[in-house]
Parts: structure tokens; C-alpha cells; sequence
């Protein structure tokens, strides 16, 4: 099989949850130990950083694989789903497996693969620890797929894991309550292994510090100790984002980080990111100044990241974002705001919004402004929600809008209606951004 038929045949084969939703997730390990050990364990031939969290895991991930592949680690870095192609997933300091081994992988083990038929997630996880093993990597930074506790990841013994923050997301899966869901992203914290919560939660703290006790992991809530604050002067800056980083919230240890990842919610992110630093130096990690500040620097240009806030065109502003929970979406909503309250942009606003049919689309949508032009697109994914039920639900919540089934289709058509000082954004969906032609 060449590269386009060895995907195709695993789409066909295996449940692949980006597509068939909750059906395909197997709530065990059994299929990706039993994987692994037939591949000779290669997940214990290298050492990791795990992260789990609602939102904020995939910019964490890029950051902490940035920063160490600046400190001059060989990284690698796994990550879910994919934007454009499934070689995304596995990179190692920056660079996306060749397909040539995704192939060879497939054409090697489909004995196994057939025996077992694990899900589309569980075989890719047990490619990535292969892949990462066999290119002698000096450390993986290895993305949580979903909730934690029994995440297919969640087979690795790490130096650190990292949980980002806990929204509502996946409870059919998770659960239906915030202590619900930080339990089974908990699962990730380890014996002995430190743990960094990047955000402290009133309704879920605690059920980390008893996870942490119970397994005598030392915790981290790094707004205790991190604070990262948008440097003074550059509030209204759009296009970058540039940070003072505060110790013990009084004394100042880094002024004006410049990252590449901007909107504003990237500052939370980047204070478990300091945490984590901090933690890994303690262990023995040599990261410098220079690498920390190169990493968040050129994160997107180091790790191939899209999709977080990345503008399009400046004029109009547009902008993409994979935010596509409501947690997501009102940290998105609120940045937004705070353009137009900067005086930074004072025109129109334009929505390009696909959302998947498992989300309460109709309380998302309730955060969406009304005095905005709405066009709903549908992603190519059969876990898409149909643009024309999209229409109904908007005008159940008075918010008029327009229904041009593709997203370039959409783009292209608000294009030739906005003004230079208008607004325009795409998303609700990691498939709809995914379609962007431009990305």
C-alpha cells in the first residue's frame, strides 16, 4: 500500500473517534499494553511529559516541546487530532514522521493490528511510542487524546505530568460535573511523579491534592507561585503577544517574553508552562533562560502548530481558532471583545461557525454576540452537524445568519462583504479550521 491507501485502509478498519465520536472510544488500556508489549514496550525506552487537561493542553504541549527542543533535547511530540494530515501527530523537534514509516509501521504489524483491531487512537499512540523509541529520542512531550484515567497515553511512566484546566467536554465519556471530569483527568498523576495544574479551580483543586496524596506526588498549582501578566504598553497588540513573567506573584524573572501563540488565554497556559520549567530544572532538566524565551518565541515556527488564534489577514482581521467547547469558546468570545474595547478593530463582526453533533450547540451559540453576521459552513466529517439545522438552532436564539456548506466557500464570501476595519472569524470545529485552505 502507498501512504494514501495505508491511511485509508486504517479509517476503514479501525473506529476512529474524530468521525464516529464516543462509539469508537474504548474506556481500557487493554488493546495499547498489549500493542506495546508486542512491540517490545518502547514507551519505557525514553523519558515523557504527559498532558491532560479540557483546554489548553494542545499550546501547553507546543510550548513545553518548543522549550526543550531549544534547550537542544532531541523532542518529540504527540499530539491529536490532526489538522491537515495524520503525519501531524508524530514530530520530533518540529518535523512530522516520514509517510514512508507510517507505512512500513502498518505493513509490519498488520498481523496484530488484525488480531487486535484496537481503535484508530489506540494503534496511533502505539505508533508514536514506537516511532519516538526507534529515533532515540532524549524526551516526548505526549498529548492526552481524552479525559486521562484511561486514555491510551496513559500506559507511560512520565517525568512530569501536566493538567491544564477542566471545562465541560466529552461528558458523555467524562462525566456530567467538574469534579467528575478532573477525576478522570487525575488518572494521569502518578507515584512519586510531580504534577503542575496550571489553573486553579475552585470545584476541582481538590480532587487533585487527594489524588496527589494518594499517590505521593508532589503538586504544583502554578497561579500560586506564576503570574503572567501582558507586558505594559502592548495591551492592545493583536498580533503578538508579549508577557512579564512574576515568582511568588511579587518579583519579576522575565520581562517581555515574546510568543508566537497570542490571544489571551495563552497567558494561563503559559504560567503552568513556568511551573513545569521550574519542576523539570529541579529534576535535572538543563533549560536556560535563552531556550525558554526561544521556545515560547517561535513555538509555531518550531513545532508547526496552527490553529490557536493564528490570524489570516490583518485586513479585515481574521482569525482562526480550534476552541470548540464552551470553555473554549467564551475564553475566544472574551479576547474578542477586548479587541474591539481596545479601539484595535471597530467594525463589523463576522462568524464562520461548523460545530460536531455531539455538543450542546444550542448553549454555545447562546454565547455568541447577536449584533453579528453569521454564515454556518458544515465540515466534511459524518460527526459534523448539518448546516441547516445549524440555521434553525441560531434563529431559535435570534442570531440571523446564512448556511455555504464549505468553509472556503463561506471565507471567501464574507471577504467580499467586509470592510477593512471589520472582523472576521472561523471555527467552532478542529475540522472546520481544518478545511481553511490557507493553514
Amino acid at each position: 500500500m502507498n501512504y494514501e491507501e495505508t491511511i485509508n485502509y486504517l479509517y476503514n478498519m479501525l473506529p476512529v473517534f474524530h468521525r464516529e465520536g464516543a462509539r469508537a472510544y474504548k474506556p481500557n488500556l487493554n488493546n495499547t499494553l498489549a500493542l506495546c508489549e508486542y512491540l517490545g514496550n518502547p514507551h519505557t525506552k525514553f523519558k515523557s511529559i504527559h498532558i491532560a487537561g479540557t483546554n489548553g493542553k494542545g499550546s501547553s504541549s507546543h510550548y513545553m516541546a518548543s522549550i526543550l527542543q531549544s534547550a537542544g533535547y532531541r523532542t518529540g511530540l504527540y499530539t491529536s487530532p490532526h489538522l491537515k494530515d495524520y503525519s501531524e501527530r508524530f514530530r520530533i523537534n518540529g518535523k512530522s514522521i516520514e509517510k514512508a514509516k507510517v507505512v512500513a509501521f502498518i505493513e509490519d504489524h498488520k498481523d496484530i493490528i488484525e488480531k487486535l483491531l484496537p481503535s484508530f487512537f489506540e494503534l496511533s499512540v502505539a505508533l508514536a511510542f514506537d516511532f519516538f523509541a526507534k529515533e532515540n529520542v532524549d524526551v516526548a512531550v505526549i498529548e492526552v487524546g481524552l479525559g486521562g484515567r484511561l486514555d491510551s497515553t496513559n500506559i507511560i511512566s512520565p517525568d512530569l505530568s501536566i493538567i491544564t484546566n477542566i471545562g465541560f467536554d466529552h461528558m458523555d465519556v467524562l462525566g456530567n460535573t467538574l469534579p467528575k471530569i478532573a477525576l478522570e483527568k487525575a488518572g494521569i498523576i502518578k507515584a512519586n511523579t510531580p504534577v503542575v495544574i496550571s489553573e486553579r479551580q475552585v470545584e476541582t483543586s481538590q480532587v487533585f491534592i487527594e489524588k496527589a496524596i494518594e499517590q505521593n506526588a508532589p503538586i504544583y498549582f502554578a497561579e500560586d507561585n506564576y503570574l503572567v501578566t501582558v507586558s505594559p504598553g502592548l495591551e492592545q497588540e493583536s498580533f503578538s503577544l508579549s508577557v512579564d513573567v512574576y515568582h511568588n506573584n511579587s518579583k519579576k524573572v522575565f520581562k517581555e517574553v515574546k510568543s508566537q501563540l497570542i490571544g489571551k488565554y495563552q497567558l494561563k497556559n503559559l504560567t503552568g508552562v513556568f511551573q513545569s520549567v521550574e519542576v523539570l530544572k529541579n529534576l535535572g532538566y538543563k533549560i536556560s533562560e535563552e531556550a525558554i524565551r526561544r521556545g515560547i518565541a517561535e513555538v509555531v515556527l518550531l513545532t508547526g502548530l496552527k490553529g490557536r488564534w493564528q490570524v489570516l489577514d490583518q485586513y479585515p482581521l481574521t482569525i482562526c481558532d480550534t476552541g470548540h467547547n464552551e470553555h473554549g469558546l467564551k475564553i475566544i468570545l472574551n479576547q474578542i471583545d477586548k479587541l474591539y474595547a481596545s479601539g484595535l478593530i471597530n467594525g463589523q463582526k463576522y462568524f464562520i461557525l461548523g460545530f460536531v453533533k455531539d455538543k450542546n450547540v444550542e448553549e454555545i451559540l447562546q454565547l455568541f454576540p447577536k449584533d453579528a453576521n453569521y454564515y454556518f459552513c458544515q465540515a466534511n466529517s459524518p460527526r459534523s452537524m448539518a448546516a441547516e439545522n445549524l440555521i434553525k438552532i441560531a434563529e431559535s436564539i435570534q442570531l440571523s445568519g446564512y448556511s455555504i456548506l464549505n468553509v472556503n466557500d463561506a471565507l471567501e464570501k464574507v471577504r467580499e462583504l467586509a470592510q477593512k476595519d471589520d472582523f472576521i472569524y472561523i471555527g467552532g470545529s478542529t475540522f472546520v479550521v481544518a478545511e481553511i485552505n490557507e493553514l
